[in-house]
Formats: structure tokens, C-alpha cells, sequence
């Protein structure tokens, strides 16, 4: 019988999102409790993890220690680690604490731009080559994340000419790569395939990642769809915190622990440890002080075979 098989990397490279993106909707932790999470991430094998955001601490009070996060980040050099920033200024002090590979967010829609910073997409836009200067000329690299890439919670549907469009400035001016957003967690696989090849179509030369929420639970399979149209570079946070302030409705990312499930089932190496994740969703649990949303975390992690000598209830009850 005749099997589809279709043709996945053979690797794929995980961001992990928890201290940023995954903290910025919670209340203020201590930062001991932080650099605890950020340790056991550490630990999970894990390569790129985007510790914090420079941002203000007035619109996302979580993250009000961006530098004193980034002061200890030296602990673990095997880990390339990046802030994401909103500005010229948000950029000046990511590199002056001390971090070189940043990300800076650009919405593909206007009103979610307004509510996200304060400005619309082409001033956003506009910023890109001033901050890619300062980023090369430390020795970093810029990639450069288009929110709202599918929807917006104000506008509806992100035209994927938009898009392209966006993400082709982006590269002229200076950024080193791509990653498409599922901002409020909107998409599904066909439209994950038709945006991806869009861009890379329009940018061949170009890294594309995406970075997806499961506010509709269609985060996961969106991923895999990424991975099946060539994407090798995906962003998760542990026990699948997460969300975005200032986008309605916006709630989780997707789980690490279960793209690295999805991943390692079909064959694709993450080198991520998935039960180093599940002890890390544990930490974040405790540290946040309230439930996960991953259904592997709650699920107490992979499917334990059933011992075949243990005698099965057979017994049919009548509803």
C-alpha cells in the first residue's frame, strides 16, 4: 500500500521564544525566577533563544529588565542569543547591554503598526537600514519579523502582495533574514503554503522562518505546513506561553515541547531534548504560577506503550 511521504528537512532549527514572547503578557517575575527559566532552557539543547525585548517597560512592564538579563547571558556562549526591538533607540540599548543578533518587528498592517508602535508600516519600514547599519557594524545580524503576516485583528486578511512587499524592503535594506508572524493565530496550512512560497519566490536568497500562535489550535499543523514548504527555522516557547498586548484575542505560542515532538516523529532533528523541555515548561509553570497551555505538557509528555501482560477492560457500558 502506497504511502505519502513528502520530502521534509532533514533539520530544523527551534527559537526559543519563552523569556520573550512567552513573559510579555504575564505579570512582572522576579528576576531570579527568570534566569531560572532561562537556565533550564539552557539546559534543553536548544541553540537560539530570544531572551528578551528592549522595549519600554511602560507598554510591556514584563520585560522592564531587558539589560539585566542580558548581563548574564555569558553563562551559556554555545547559545546564540537575541532581544527583539521596536526602534532605533530600542536597538542602541540591546547592543549596549551587550546582545548582537536582534530582531526588529515590522506589522504588515497599518493599524495593528499604530497600536503595536505608534507608527504605520512604511515609517516602520523605513527604520530598517538605520538599525541594520548598527547591528553589522557590531558584528550582529538583524532578522527582521513581519507581524500580522495573514491577519490583522483590526483590518482582517494581510494581502500576501503586502507581504511580499514588506519583507522584499526589509532585504534591501539591510536584514539578514525573515520570519513570517501568525500574530493572533489566524492562518491555516494552505494559506501557510501559498504565503511562504510567495516570499520565497519574490527573495530566493533570503532565510524565511515563521513564527506561529495556537489561539485557534491550528499552531502545530501550521508548522508542519512551514516545514513541508521548505521553512527550516521556527520559533516556540516552552509549555506554550505567550501572546501579544497589543493584539486582541492574541494568546499562545506554540508549544516547544510539542513542535519538538511533532518534529522528532517525523524524522527531522531539532537536537532539543524533549524531556529537558517538559522539566523546563515545569519551571515556567511554577515561576508564572498558573497552568501551561500545551496539551504534551499536560499530558505528562510522549505516549507510553501499554505492557502487553496487563489484562484490558473490556467491558462495554451502554451510554
Amino acid at each position: 500500500m502506497p504511502v505519502f511521504a513528502p520530502v521534509l528537512p532533514a533539520r530544523v532549527s527551534i527559537r526559543e521564544v519563552g523569556p520573550r514572547d512567552g513573559l510579555q503578557i504575564e505579570e512582572p517575575i522576579a528576576l531570579g525566577h527568570k534566569l531560572e527559566l532561562i537556565e533550564a532552557i539552557a539546559a534543553t539543547g536548544v541553540r537560539r533563544v530570544e531572551a528578551t525585548s528592549f522595549v519600554s517597560p511602560r507598554a510591556v512592564p514584563a520585560l522592564a529588565d531587558a539589560a539585566d538579563v542580558a548581563a548574564v547571558l555569558g553563562r551559556w556562549p554555545e547559545i546564540r542569543w537575541s532581544a527583539l526591538v521596536a526602534s532605533v533607540r530600542g536597538a542602541q540599548r540591546a547592543l549596549a547591554a551587550g546582545v548582537r543578533h536582534l530582531e526588529y518587528v515590522i506589522s504588515a498592517s497599518d493599524l495593528h503598526s499604530r497600536a503595536n508602535v505608534g507608527r504605520g508600516t512604511a515609517d516602520s519600514s523605513g527604520l530598517v537600514a538605520e538599525i541594520a547599519h548598527l547591528v553589522h557594524a557590531a558584528d550582529g545580524s538583524l532578522e527582521v519579523i513581519v507581524g500580522t503576516a495573514w491577519d490583522c485583528p483590526f483590518a482582517g486578511p494581510t494581502p500576501e502582495e503586502r507581504v511580499v512587499a514588506v519583507t522584499a524592503a526589509a532585504i534591501r535594506h539591510g536584514a539578514d533574514a525573515i520570519c513570517l508572524g501568525d500574530t493572533i493565530g489566524t492562518t491555516t496550512p494552505r494559506r501557510v503554503w501559498e504565503l511562504v512560497d510567495a516570499v520565497r519566490r519574490a527573495s530566493p536568497d533570503i532565510d524565511v522562518g515563521a513564527h506561529f500562535h495556537n489561539t485557534r489550535g491550528t499552531g502545530i499543523a501550521n508548522a508542519l505546513a512551514a516545514v513541508q514548504a521548505g521553512v527550516t527555522s521556527l520559533d516556540a516557547s516552552v509549555g506554550g506561553l505567550g501572546g501579544c498586548p497589543f493584539a486582541p484575542g492574541a494568546s499562545g505560542n506554540i508549544a516547544t515541547e510539542e513542535l519538538v515532538y511533532l518534529l522528532d516523529g517525523c524524522g527531522v532533528v531539532t537536537d532539543v531534548d524533549p524531556d529537558r523541555v517538559l522539566a523546563a515548561a515545569a519551571v515556567a509553570e511554577r515561576v508564572i504560577g498558573h497552568p501551561l497551555p500545551s496539551s504534551l505538557y499536560r499530558a505528562g509528555g510522549a505516549a507510553v506503550p501499554l505492557d502487553p501482560a496487563r489484562p484490558v477492560d473490556s467491558t462495554h457500558k451502554e451510554m
